[in-house]
């Protein structure tokens, strides 16, 4: 996982193991600005800094210039750090890296942020990065494995999280981990160290409701819970900027593709690997099993994907917010 490939970069260069190159790569720039961070704050004391830490953006120079500048000795040091935020914007020149990384100078730690963007494995340059440099790609993680890594970062105030508020945070705000991030810190601001994140913290600090949410829709519908189904959506009615329909449905959708996957597996005891969810949530998934036989919840995801068709208007005039979503209810417990 890329968390525990970050966290051994991390462990090497705290132990003075430090490479002459890092190229820190891929989709999710949270572990690409934490291993970048690491190195701007740990490598040189705040004297050193001022003569042999140097900052740029990709946009902003070439690699001709960043080679330049890292064949260099550093000033009453025994080394400096060049780093290079944004080096996606050096895409079309990467190629030239390839005779500094032939010889590259030991007492300078050259470091490149390429976001969004991986390197081509096949390319020499790809290769050489790996036999000389640090190559660290950073994927993104997947829904299910977001709330252990939720638990990891806040483990140092000896605080944990409850599953349903690990699950309501990646509702609301996706995987995207600078996000969850920042409001964990916020969260660690008023929880107690050592307790336990809850539900009730997330709604009184956030603003998620925890009565009324996808999360607690799906589990209504799983269980066919009519009354309590009905009301999440009056409340999903009267917010709809807050409450998308095209989230709920897509969160639907991905609840009954992976209920179909839960009814076709012979051994349940490998559901939460097939099924990419948290074991704590298995129950769900059994629950629904028996109220929903597999031809139905085939022709639920038929019915949903009608419901998208019907969202954008196409084969219906303009449904309203509060429509679709009464419709989407008579369509899964009909």
């Amino acid at each position: 996982m890329p968390i525990q490939k970050a966290q051994n970069i991390i462990n090497d260069i705290r132990k003075g193991n430090i490479a002459p190159v890092y190229f820190l790569m891929g989709e999710e720039s949270y572990f690409i600005d934490l291993i970048s961070k690491y190195i701007e704050t740990s490598i040189l004391t705040e004297e050193e800094k001022g003569f042999n830490q140097t900052v740029w953006y990709g946009r902003d120079i070439g690699m001709d210039e960043i080679i330049s500048y890292a064949k260099r000795y550093p000033l009453m040091a025994e080394k400096q750090v060049i780093i290079i935020k944004e080096a996606q914007h050096l895409a079309r020149q990467i190629d030239s890296l390839q005779s500094y990384l032939d010889n590259p100078m030991p007492t300078t730690v050259l470091v490149f942020c390429y976001k969004y963007k991986t390197l081509d494995k096949r390319k020499k340059i790809t290769k050489t990065l790996v036999k000389k440099a640090v190559l660290f790609e950073s994927k993104k993680l997947y829904e299910n494995q977001v709330p252990n890594w939720m638990q990891s970062v806040i483990k140092e105030n000896g605080n944990t999280i409850s599953a349903k508020a690990s699950y309501m945070l990646v509702e609301f705000l996706g995987t995207d981990l600078s996000k969850i991030k920042n409001e964990l810190d916020k969260l660690q601001l008023i929880v107690p160290k050592g307790a336990e994140i809850t539900p009730q913290h997330i709604e009184e600090n956030i603003g998620i409701s925890k009565d009324f949410n996808n999360f607690e829709l799906q589990d209504a519908i799983g269980t066919k819970n009519y009354q309590k189904a009905f009301q999440i959506i009056q409340h999903f009615s009267q917010d709809s900027s807050g409450n998308p329909f095209v989230l709920t449905l897509s969160l639907m959708h991905n609840f009954f593709t992976r209920l179909l996957k839960y009814h076709a597996l012979d051994n349940k005891s490998q559901a939460p690997r097939v099924l990419g969810v948290s074991p704590y949530f298995i129950n769900q998934y059994s629950d629904a099993a028996r109220v929903y036989p597999i031809r139905r919840v085939s022709a639920i995801l038929a019915d949903l994907r009608e419901l998208d068709m019907m969202s954008k208007g196409v084969g219906a005039s303009n449904l309203a917010h509060q429509d679709l979503l009464k419709e989407l209810l008579i369509r899964v417990f009909a």
